[in-house]
């Protein structure tokens, strides 16, 4: 930690709306404070903060949260404003600038706007600037219903190349169980990214305001490791929390990342939340695409779900359900179902055309 250089920091709903009563605007200058340290001692910041939607409940006076989806795009729209204004003003009393950041994971799913995106978070960390960044609720739809903002700070870590996620939350970190449930329970320290076994551990949901739980906090690191960055899930009431973080102090959960990080292009293709399609391969693909950037040949597939065009991306998916690797492919559904199983030889002469001998190439396959 003490050699990180660029911070991911996500706060979660319950901490910036002190459970959902409003703003919780103190917590928030602490934070603030606390950044002003980090920049002071060259320290990049980017926050990823939820809260709008819980701030807009607030404000409408509703207490639990809707499900209609107009309701909770409403709830975003005036949330926003309010959430956007304690953060400016709070960072403006260390002489700080910060800059409001709407993204959904339909902007990180396209290349160009991936780019796009990319380039304006790293121009204003150069112009010394903290991005405020949260999911533009007031547009997205399915993103409300299943996304979360742990998987976004995972994907903003991974766009900007950051050294480290650090993710504020209500408890001291990951536990063995439930520790609301479980006295017994005790504090994990330190543990791989990407363990299946932290998985099991985290289970469960997130209250009332907050959307995500553990388990979407050990899938974000998880996803923050494939660009090698360590993950840190920390009580954000803890004091100092942040400076101290960066002071190389040991304090919540560390989950550190094994893995080499993977090349800028293979790393957009693993952070896609959603796919076009999947298909599945039999286990002699499953040991082509492991053993060593094999690329992925039709007669290895087994058969074909969804309807994607050419150039989409789609999941290889093994013979036990579990996915192993997604890519750009070169034929499009009704195609690759024609040429599913066949050698690479018939393809010509099955479909009158060929875009390549491989339904996905190597270079355009990340294995997960």
């Amino acid at each position: 930690m003490k050699s990180a250089k660029r911070f991911v920091i996500k706060v979660g709903s319950s901490l910036v709306t002190n459970r959902g009563e409003g703003l919780d605007a103190p917590s928030i200058a602490r934070w603030a404070a606390q950044i002003a340290k980090l920049r002071q001692a060259g320290k990049e910041v980017v926050i990823v903060s939820s809260g709008a939607i819980a701030e807009g409940m607030q404000r409408l006076g509703w207490t639990r949260r809707p499900h209609a989806m107009h309701e909770l795009q409403a709830a975003a729209a005036v949330g926003q404003m309010g959430l956007v204004q304690v953060y400016e003003s709070c960072f403006r009393q260390h002489g700080m600038r910060t800059a409001q950041v709407l993204l959904t994971h339909a902007d990180l799913a396209d290349r160009q706007r991936y780019l796009n995106a990319r380039s304006t978070l790293l121009t204003l960390l150069g112009l010394e600037i903290i991005p405020v960044i949260n999911e533009n609720d007031t547009v997205v739809t399915d993103e409300i219903r299943f996304g979360d903002n742990d998987t976004l700070g995972a994907l903003v870590t991974n766009l900007v190349e950051a050294d480290c996620l650090v993710i504020l939350t209500d408890q001291a970190g990951l536990y063995t169980d439930d520790p609301r449930r479980n006295p017994q329970a005790t504090l994990i320290q330190e543990a791989q990214a990407g363990d299946p076994r932290l998985e099991d551990i985290a289970g469960g949901i997130g209250s009332e305001i907050a959307k995500g739980g553990m388990l979407t906090k050990v899938l974000a690191a998880k996803r923050a490791a494939r660009s090698g960055a360590q993950t840190v899930i920390v009580s954000g009431h803890e004091p100092d929390v942040l400076v101290r973080l960066a002071g190389g102090e040991s304090i919540g959960t560390l989950l550190t990342a094994k893995t080499t990080p993977l090349a800028a292009r293979k790393q957009w293709l693993a952070d896609h939340v959603q796919v076009a399609g999947k298909l599945g391969i039999d286990a002699g693909a499953v040991r082509a695409l492991l053993s060593g950037g094999k690329s992925l040949l039709p007669i290895g597939v087994t058969n074909v779900e969804g309807e994607f065009e050419r150039g989409a991306i789609v999941a290889c998916v093994a013979p036990d359900g579990a996915e192993i690797a997604r890519g750009l492919v070169n034929y499009g559904a009704p195609e690759s179902r024609r040429i599913a199983g066949r050698a690479s030889g018939e393809i010509e002469a099955i479909l009158g055309y060929i875009d390549g001998p491989e339904i996905i190439h190597r270079d355009n396959l990340v294995v997960l």
